[in-house]
């Protein structure tokens, strides 16, 4: 049923779907100055993790929230259906579009030219792929779960501005501000953009620590929801 609900919302999987393709294509047709290695190869990832983000917290959060607001979460409330069920079916229907999203993500990337590094790892991909949607799931069923409506959209929106801008996506992390670097290091975004990096064999720096930041961010944002989400 979630996956049916989600494809009723087209406008919502296109949008979700179309944003990281035009900020892959965008920004793979301008100069973006000193990258660590080929443009493309910088681009990819923090890409998908533009697609994670945009899935897992902006569309499954507003539509959760909205959801909770027209009093959907309710009804269900008083049916056999188990929280832990609800956000269970909500988190796998993310991941279906998720891989939609990294099929059409990819599909760009090769025309594009890209081509994963000689010790790309799909076991890596797999692994901060999990751990980044757990985190920004977490992250957008909490919002929805608190949050009136109009403030979830209000602030899962923001949220991905703010990813796009600090999350190492299109511009290295270490090339902001020195305040802002710091912030930006211990954000999900970034250590996503940095495990799908390593993932493909285009960096391993600080593979470790960017694992270790996602699987912190997962865990925090899914114990908060599971505390603290409500029905109504």
């Amino acid at each position: 049923m979630e996956l049916r609900l989600t494809a009723r919302r087209s406008e919502n999987v296109l949008v979700t779907a179309i944003i990281p393709a035009v900020v892959l294509v965008f920004f793979a047709s301008v100069d973006l100055g000193d990258l660590p290695g080929e443009p493309l190869d910088f681009l990819v990832p923090g890409a998908l993790t533009l697609a994670v983000i945009a899935a897992s917290l902006v569309n499954l959060g507003i539509a959760t929230g909205y959801e909770r607001h027209y009093g959907v979460l309710k009804r269900l409330g008083g049916s056999p259906l188990t929280r832990p069920g609800l956000l269970t079916a909500k988190v796998s229907t993310v991941l279906v579009v998720e891989v939609l999203q990294f099929a059409l993500l990819g599909a760009i990337a090769v025309w594009l030219g890209w081509r994963p590094g000689a010790g790309a790892s799909a076991l890596v991909f797999v692994a901060a792929w999990l751990l980044g949607t757990a985190a920004f799931a977490g992250l957008g069923l909490f919002l929805a779960g608190t949050l009136r409506a109009e403030a979830t959209l209000a602030v899962t929106n923001a949220a991905f501005i703010a990813c796009l801008l600090l999350g190492g996506i299109v511009v290295p992390v270490d090339q902001l501000p020195g305040p802002l670097a710091a912030l930006a290091s211990v954000l999900p975004a970034a250590a996503l953009s940095e495990a799908f990096r390593a993932a493909f064999g285009a960096s391993g720096d600080d593979t470790v620590r960017a694992f270790a930041i996602l699987a912190a961010w997962a865990i925090g944002a899914v114990t908060l929801t599971a505390r603290t989400f409500r029905w109504e």
